[in-house]
């Protein structure tokens, strides 16, 4: 009887060990494919435009604080040219503050990027689109975040099919149509190209970390 009940608890202790084995199988093969974009240290491998003070490294987060300027990935990550792909980064902004996030976009040296859509960053500006919105596109009047407090936003992009999620909570689920047409962004379409932060104004102060991405089939 006792070798029975000994027996008995060697299978259920095998049985759970093998259940967390592959539980963490599982997690890692979630993480694979997850690529940083940001070092935590400086701005290798980023580009900016107009101003290069709007942008510094401060407590490993990428700082943006300063004149309009626009800070795109110019690594080897893809060739810096994404098409499908998930990404997702750590953002804080303080009380006031405009950013943005861009994708499909590309290098210019001067001006808000004409080409790619902006993934809003805003929780308290005057402009009244809220962050994880799709600027101009599907804006959104409020959002479940704070300034001062860290947030996770990330963005999927699978052919015409983007999905912005906060903190893991949809907010965006957005179809592209056909010849898709938005005032004053004749570019504004899903295509290929880069990611850049926005430093929208000098008044704002706004935190990026952990930058991800994964690129997709």
């Amino acid at each position: 009887m006792k070798n029975v009940i000994l027996l008995a608890l060697v299978v259920c202790f095998l049985q759970g060990y093998g259940a967390q084995k592959e539980k963490k199988s599982e997690r890692k093969k979630a993480e694979k494919g997850w690529v940083k974009l940001f070092n935590g240290k400086n701005l290798k491998n980023w580009k900016f435009s107009e101003d290069e003070g709007t942008f510094s490294v401060k407590d490993g987060a990428i700082m943006v604080h300063g004149k309009r300027s626009h800070l795109y990935y110019d690594g080897p990550v893809s060739n810096h040219n994404f098409t499908n792909f998930e990404l997702k980064a750590d953002v804080m902004t303080e009380p006031g503050s405009n950013s943005g996030l861009y994708f499909h976009t590309e290098f210019q040296d001067e001006g808000f990027p004409d080409k790619g859509y902006e993934v809003q960053v805003n929780n308290s500006h005057s402009d009244w689109k809220r962050t994880s919105g799709l600027y101009d596109v599907m804006d959104l009047k409020e959002v479940p975040t704070k300034d001062n407090e860290w947030f996770t936003m990330q963005i999927n992009v699978t052919g015409k099919h983007i999905v912005v999620s906060l903190n893991g909570k949809t907010t965006v689920d957005f179809i592209e149509p056909e010849n898709p047409q938005y005032k004053g962004h004749p570019q504004r379409k899903i295509a290929h190209g880069t990611f850049a932060l926005q430093g929208h104004d000098p008044k704002s102060i706004v935190y990026f970390k952990n930058i991800l991405v994964k690129p997709l089939p």
